[in-house]
């Protein structure tokens, strides 16, 4: 009986042959959290950076996160087709890239912070070395990321074992973002006090520094951790015969991916956009520690809800789950544009986040799982393994939200006056109310979208999964046995 493929458990069912476990999904976890250590910082407090330490035009600073995605349009299926036309090593097809791109990517963060103005007031070269920086970043950041995503389906094609990864994920995310929105606010400002008694404070260059330092090593730590502990159990093919251009052609002409590329924009440009209540915490609110309660509102529900998503994806399903927590979500987005809570009343501010978590909780922790389904729906419908393929395109969607919720930021930001004298001042009478009505409106709409997306256009219900996870298991073992006989045969 221990040689058999798949065992029978207490309960007379058939245990899934590549069935794993929590030790595995926290060594996934760990990927995932030095993954948020470079991104979540870069994303927080990049743009203050630019803005307020190299003073750089808001204007400005939203042409170079446009520009910097041009490139990523090339870049991404780029790192996509590397990945998927390289045979696997010894250790894995995707694990290897977790060792050796772990240091570029943590040093091109390091390197996105440091204070060019310390040695030259020439605006184009701050320009020109923010450009520089940023491009590479972002280079090496899906470099790593890419082949970490896709590992997520080689770990196992188990369906429970694809929602225990999506979830250890979102832990690792929650405790790699942490340290950035919650520790940074309290080193990376200087304070100062008015005559008046009254106090604001101002982006402090060597704090962002020694801060992107501490993020660097604790990446580079969390990365090789990673690669020490997962193991790739879904045999890769050995010679892999992958069309990148069919593999493409069908990701599009697919509704799944479709949705699945859509939702990833809005996703990730709400998590990015999230990142401009600093300038409400700042010049509104005038509190930038506000920023740890805010985080804490948003991640405590998904810290608390972690505990109860996998039984309810296995009674609900991931869609109908995901649809659900959205809606939630877009209810509370909108009720706070409504609102528009005053600067004396950050509490209802607060108030609002957390409900906002609670349901886009369940957004948040089923998401990975879902990108692992679409890959299994697409080697259904097409035949073409192309998992390294779709988690580039949607890597690169994801990218397109950040970048679009910097630049319609930004040039909101400036729209509504904020100029180099707001990144000395705390509260300005219109300009300090046209930052509310930016972080409150944008989420209002975004939420909503998701939401609808979820509900009307996502197909891939619980029960259509069931029987594209069985042909998939067949389909693996078949991998398997002709990969087997090949080596046997040489």
């Amino acid at each position: 009986m221990e040689n058999e493929k798949e065992l029978l458990t207490t309960e007379g069912k058939k245990e899934h042959p590549n069935k794993i476990g929590i030790k595995e999904g926290m060594g996934y976890m760990l990927g995932d959290a030095g993954n948020l250590f470079v991104l979540t910082y870069v994303s927080y407090a990049l743009k203050i950076f630019y803005t307020d330490v190299l003073k750089i035009a808001a204007n400005k600073v939203a042409t170079l996160f446009l520009v910097t995605r041009l490139w990523d349009a090339i870049n991404d299926p780029m790192w996509g087709a590397i990945v998927a036309k390289r045979p696997p090593r010894p250790d894995g097809k995707f694990r290897p890239y977790l060792k050796f791109i772990a240091v570029p990517v943590a040093l091109a963060q390091l390197f996105c912070f440091y204070d060019i103005s310390r040695n030259t007031s020439n605006p184009i070269l701050i320009l020109v070395f923010a450009y520089i920086t940023y491009i590479t970043f972002g280079m090496m950041y899906t470099g790593i990321n890419v082949p970490f995503g896709s590992l997520a389906s080689v770990i196992t094609d188990d369906p429970d074992g694809r929602t225990l990864l999506s979830t250890f994920r979102s832990i690792g995310g929650g405790i790699g973002g942490a340290a950035p929105l919650l520790v940074a606010p309290l080193l990376i400002y200087d304070k100062h006090v008015r005559p008046d008694g009254t106090s604001f404070q101002t982006a402090s260059s060597g704090g962002m520094f020694k801060f992107a330092l501490a993020m660097c090593v604790l990446a580079i730590i969390f990365y090789f951790g990673c690669y020490a502990s997962t193991k790739e159990r879904v045999k890769s093919e050995a010679r892999p015969h992958v069309n990148i251009k069919d593999a493409y052609i069908g990701m599009f002409k697919s509704r799944p991916f479709v949705v699945l590329a859509v939702t990833g924009v809005l996703i990730s440009g709400q998590l990015q956009f999230a990142s401009y209540n600093n300038y409400l915490y700042k010049n509104y609110f005038e509190n930038t520690n506000l920023s740890i309660i805010g985080s804490v509102a948003q991640y405590l529900p998904m810290a608390i809800m972690i505990l109860f998503t996998p039984k309810l994806v296995k009674r609900f399903g991931k869609k109908e789950l995901a649809g659900f927590g959205s809606m939630f979500a877009a209810i509370a987005a909108v009720a706070c544009y409504i609102i528009k809570p005053k600067p004396d009343q950050p509490w209802i501010f607060m108030v609002v986040l957390f409900i906002i978590g609670f349901g886009y909780s369940f957004v948040s922790i089923t998401n990975w799982a879902v990108v692992a389904d679409v890959i299994d729906y697409q080697y259904v419908k097409t035949g073409i393994r192309s998992e390294s393929a779709i988690y580039a395109v949607y890597t690169f969607s994801r990218k397109l939200g950040q970048t679009i919720a910097d630049y319609v930021g930004l040039m909101l930001l400036n729209h509504v006056g904020y100029t180099e004298e707001m990144t000395r001042i705390g509260y300005k009478q219109g300009v300090s109310e046209g930052i509310l009505w930016i972080c409150t409106l944008i989420p209002a709409i975004t939420y909503t979208a998701i939401w609808l997306l979820y509900r009307f256009a996502y197909p891939l219900t619980k029960e259509k999964l069931e029987p594209i996870y069985e042909q998939v298991r067949k389909s693996n073992e078949e991998t398997e046995k002709r990969e087997f006989e090949t080596q046997t045969a040489e």
